[in-house]
């Protein structure tokens, strides 16, 4: 009743199109304690960095610098890169965006990246994905100096997140750990979590930064039998198949907790998820939402892999 109240308040005092721009909608709120908001730990994450910076920046060091180098206009792939942009001034890091034309030769991109391996005054260098067909994506990745890669994709950070050494780990599922640390699940003993989705960015990183936190993991895929069955059993489900509101209410253990990795257009052009929110929120512990979810997590944790890296480049 309290919390019908406050909701009704707040309608009152502002008009239907501030409404309709900003505040939560009814279920949001009514459900806002069990909703783990990305934006929110994403802005308390740039907080501290921009003090970092400055505590180092103050003692006449340069400032942490990251490249990105986008290959093309895809417009998913703009709207991302400018918010890694923003992010970095925000922060107060040096941001440099290198953009491409579609048709460059691979050997080119090549040299571009070999470029800003060889400047030490860069700190972190991605190259945006996807990539046009005519360039090998792995070959332009793995050519990246290791020690930059702050997307966490070389083999070599690969391999040695998989044997729990210290390293550049990959941007999104680092983020969803954080989401899970911020509810209390450090360690995640005795608890199923099951992933849906084995991609190398997302699915696979995130089925071993489960497995360190003691978890009993299991992947799910498009070849995988009684998909449904496993996932209702999970405690943890992380869900990053790429197909909006797959995951409905059936799916979904009761008190479990949920983080939405897919960013997907819906019926009517809104964002929404791999999971079905209004129809699993009743059942879960946790649920991220999307948007203001993940996705701002994982610009954030692309943040501090840089910091991490400029303070290793600056020793």
């Amino acid at each position: 009743m309290e919390k019908s109240l406050k909701l009704l308040s707040l309608l009152l005092d502002y008009p239907s199109a501030e409404i309709q721009q900003g505040l939560p909608s009814f279920i949001d709120y009514m459900n806002e304690d069990k909703i783990i908001y990305g934006n929110i730990l994403a802005k308390d994450i740039k907080d501290k960095l921009r003090l970092d910076v400055i505590s180092y920046t103050d003692k006449g060091f340069r400032a942490p610098h990251l490249v990105v180098i986008q290959v093309g206009s895809n417009p998913a792939s703009s709207a991302y890169v400018n918010g890694k942009e923003k992010d970095c001034v925000s922060v107060g890091f040096k941001s440099t965006l290198l953009r491409l034309d579609n048709n460059i030769e691979e050997e080119e991109l090549l040299k571009f990246v070999k470029g800003y391996n060889d400047d030490s005054s860069v700190d972190g260098l991605l190259v945006q994905l996807p990539l046009p067909k005519h360039i090998d994506a792995k070959k332009i990745l793995f050519a990246i100096d290791p020690n930059k890669d702050v997307d966490g994709f070389h083999p070599l950070n690969v391999g040695k997140m998989m044997i729990n050494e210290p390293t550049y780990l990959p941007c999104t599922p680092f983020g969803c750990m954080r989401m899970l640390e911020s509810v209390g699940y450090n360690d995640l003993s005795g608890l199923n979590a099951v992933v849906i989705g084995r991609s190398n960015i997302v699915g696979k990183p995130a089925g071993q930064l489960l497995l360190r936190k003691n978890a009993t993991v299991t992947t799910v895929h498009s070849k995988t039998k009684n998909i449904e069955e496993i996932c209702s059993k999970a405690d943890i489900l992380i869900a990053a198949i790429g197909k909006p509101k797959l995951i409905k209410e059936n799916w979904v253990k009761k008190g479990a907790i949920i983080i939405d990795v897919g960013i997907n257009r819906g019926d009517d052009g809104k964002l929404v998820g791999d999971v079905d929110f209004d129809s699993v929120i009743d059942k879960v512990k946790y649920i991220t939402p999307v948007p203001k979810g993940v996705g701002l997590m994982t610009r954030a944790m692309l943040l501090e892999n840089t910091m991490q890296a400029y303070k290793e480049n600056i020793k």
